[in-house]
């Protein structure tokens, strides 16, 4: 028995940041998950679910993107809005996890990124991270049933 969860993500208003704010959606949805029980009956084998019993779905990894559009090689913006967007000179976007890890680097196009630049933007990507899953995990505890 297996459970097949399909996640649509609908964006109902751009100011920017839409790869941020869909990938922090998409988390906190999976965090509010709550599946129902299942057992496998001995006698027949066969499995039964319990829908009045619910288990919260197990969340290994916590990704959480920081996009960054950059200004002329020194400005760096955090959560920016569509018009910072599109007035930077380039855009890099860092996922990184719970342990600090590296999860991905997008940057589409744009002028070139000098390799400090980037380890600036992993850097405070970690610690935005930090930041967000507290406010992730706050919010989630203050929606649960007691």
């Amino acid at each position: 028995l297996a459970w097949v969860l399909y996640c649509d993500i609908i964006c109902l208003d751009y100011d920017g940041n839409l790869l941020d704010a869909s990938v922090f959606a998409l988390l906190a949805a999976l965090k509010n998950v709550q599946l129902p029980s299942v057992i496998i009956n001995e006698d027949t084998g066969l499995s039964e679910v319990n829908l009045k019993q619910k288990t919260p779905l197990t969340i290994r990894k916590h990704p959480v993107a920081t996009s960054f559009p950059i200004f002329h090689d020194t400005l760096l913006v955090v959560d920016p809005t569509a018009e910072e967007e599109d007035l930077a000179t380039r855009t890099v976007t860092i996922v990184t996890d719970e342990e600090g890890r590296l999860c991905s680097v997008h940057k589409p196009g744009g002028s070139p990124l000098k390799g400090a630049k980037l380890q600036d933007c992993i850097t405070r990507a970690i610690t935005r991270h930090k930041e967000v899953k507290k406010l992730i995990d706050k919010v989630i505890k203050s929606i649960m049933p007691k």
